[in-house]
């Protein structure tokens, strides 16, 4: 155990020094619990909590986390004091923050603008205060950061189309990408052929939330009829061998996100974690967060865990990286130079990518 923790040490240090990237992060997963503090405090309604331990159990899962279901109850939390521009323009800012702390060369925030409206704003505003903040945060910090707009799937139509609509608004101008978050299960994939229909149409590039909470065929209806060039998890479609195919033969990029898919228990146990099948399969993974706060956790930490269960090596890391640099949302010319510095950077480690 010492010998795995001075490795686990070691290897977290080297990642420290080395760029990465992180596609798949929800904002109102990853408050700093002091800005909610804060937060509620400039908003006057001071929380009622002392300790910071009692803070944490209300925005972070612990290890007894059972279902999906309860992993969600913890952005209930924060969302009542994230309904303000100058709250989402914060938070905002901090992330990309924290994503340069852990030398993160790029980063794709996303976040569902229809959850931040209890207070007035309208969704044209809950975007332009996002970007606002990312691009303070990219002026400041250095690290890239572009935002992806969620649809729900539990929203109506209309309240969704209006999202697609505004989104595209946005497009290239911050907005890189639209998804579909929520509860999978209960909203398969299927129910939102017209709706992706029309971001097809838009020309928005797509990224679904599917094979986590449900099945493989959510994977399939993603990508051949919702035009998802890019799936969020993915982690059940192992459950079809032609499904596995399918992404494969168009290499349609993996956003995983290992802790939380443990967490949530998508994933049985790190034993049956399957992102070695994947690559081994041929199949593009991308390793990221999903949600820092409520996971408890970085870029680094989601390594190392797959270093300590899944038998990583630091070229694995590397590979995985660089499959995350080359998928990544963003205009071509930045894309090929965020590539060649990253790649450049890796090689003087002695890391092939």
């Amino acid at each position: 155990m010492a010998l795995m923790n001075e490795q686990s040490a070691a290897m977290t240090t080297l990642l420290s020094q080395l760029p990465k990237v992180d596609l798949h992060v929800h904002l109102d997963g990853s408050i700093k619990p002091e800005t909610i503090r804060e937060l509620a405090i400039e908003q006057g309604n001071p929380l009622q909590i002392d300790s910071e331990p009692e803070l944490l159990s209300h925005m972070q899962v612990g290890e007894t986390c059972e279902s999906l279901k309860e992993y969600l109850d913890k952005f209930g939390f924060v969302l009542p004091y994230l309904q303000t521009g100058a709250a989402l323009e914060r938070v905002a800012y901090e992330l990309v923050e924290q994503a340069a702390n852990e030398k993160v060369s790029y980063i794709e925030v996303r976040f569902a603008p229809q959850l931040h409206r209890m207070q007035g704003l309208s969704n044209h505003d809950v975007i332009e205060h996002v970007l606002n903040g990312l691009k303070r945060g990219e002026q400041a910090f250095g690290t890239i950061a572009r935002a992806i707009i969620i649809c729900m799937r539990h929203h109506s139509y209309a309240l969704n189309t209006d999202v697609v609509q505004e989104a595209a608004r946005f497009y290239k101008k911050g907005v890189v990408a639209v998804d579909l978050a929520g509860d999978e299960a209960g909203f398969p994939a299927k129910l939102f052929l017209q709706l992706f229909e029309e971001a097809q149409q838009l020309r928005l590039p797509i990224t679904i939330h599917a094979g986590e909470a449900a099945g493989a065929e959510n994977v399939r209806v993603a990508i051949t009829g919702l035009g998802a060039v890019r799936i969020g998890h993915g982690v059940r479609m192992l459950e079809d061998p032609e499904v596995v195919a399918l992404v494969r033969e168009r290499q349609i990029p993996l956003e995983m996100c290992p802790l939380s898919n443990i967490q949530t228990k998508a994933v049985a146990s790190w034993d049956a974690y399957p992102i070695r099948r994947y690559l081994d399969d041929g199949i593009v993974v991308t390793v990221n967060t999903d949600n820092r706060t409520v996971s408890d956790t970085t870029i680094q930490k989601e390594y190392v865990l797959l270093a300590e269960h899944c038998g990583l090596t630091m070229n694995d890391i590397a590979k995985i990286v660089m499959n995350g640099a080359k998928a990544a949302f963003l205009e071509e010319a930045e894309k090929r130079l965020l590539i060649a510095n990253m790649e450049t950077e890796w090689a003087a480690k002695g890391f092939l990518v």
